[in-house]
């Protein structure tokens, strides 16, 4: 059955391009059930979204609020490996509270095209937070509708690497949001 309105999930070779840029399989499989929920090429819906598909994904998962105003959106739920990287539960918390050593334009960008475009989005940066520089975080965040046609909830999806493990010797920081 199809949706009349919302905004439309491209299925397209930048869809391909997307899902090629993503090097973690466990981001593989997250957009690719994203993108068997988007019927008729709409937007997929929070209440099509099934956490118990992805057991194994859970702890690198979170649930933003969406909002025109990147300021006001909250973090609605987030895993349990997101608590371990930032030391402290980050569930309730403006996105923008969240602790980083990203500048706050980079995250704000990501959320912006994400929300407004209606538009998966990823990326990787190197220390997400201060005193783990060590770590490397590849990020993803997929929009989900909740009524109507704009994006009410933003799927995320991060996965935490050593940078020893990666043979990271170089400084490596941001990569562009995409």
């Amino acid at each position: 059955q199809g949706r009349e309105n919302g905004a439309k999930v491209e299925r397209s070779s930048g869809a391909q391009a997307f899902r090629a840029q993503l090097v973690v399989p466990e981001q593989r499989q997250l957009y690719d059930y994203w993108q068997e929920l988007a019927v008729d090429g709409a937007l997929p819906r929070r209440k099509d979204f099934n956490p118990a598909k992805l057991p194994r994904l859970l702890p690198g998962i979170s649930l933003i609020d969406a909002d025109t105003d990147i300021s006001c959106c909250r973090i609605r739920l987030a895993g349990t490996r997101l608590r371990e990287i930032y030391d402290r539960e980050i569930t309730g918390l403006a996105v923008l509270d969240v602790p980083s050593t990203c500048k706050p334009d980079y995250w704000i960008a990501a959320y912006r095209r994400t929300i407004e475009q209606a538009a998966p989005t990823q990326g990787v940066v190197r220390g997400p937070i201060v005193n783990k520089e060590h770590v490397v975080q590849y990020w993803m965040k997929l929009p989900l509708q909740l009524t109507g046609e704009r994006v009410g909830i933003v799927l995320c999806y991060d996965h935490f690497v050593l940078a020893s493990e990666l043979g990271f010797e170089q400084d490596v920081r941001v990569q562009a949001v995409s």
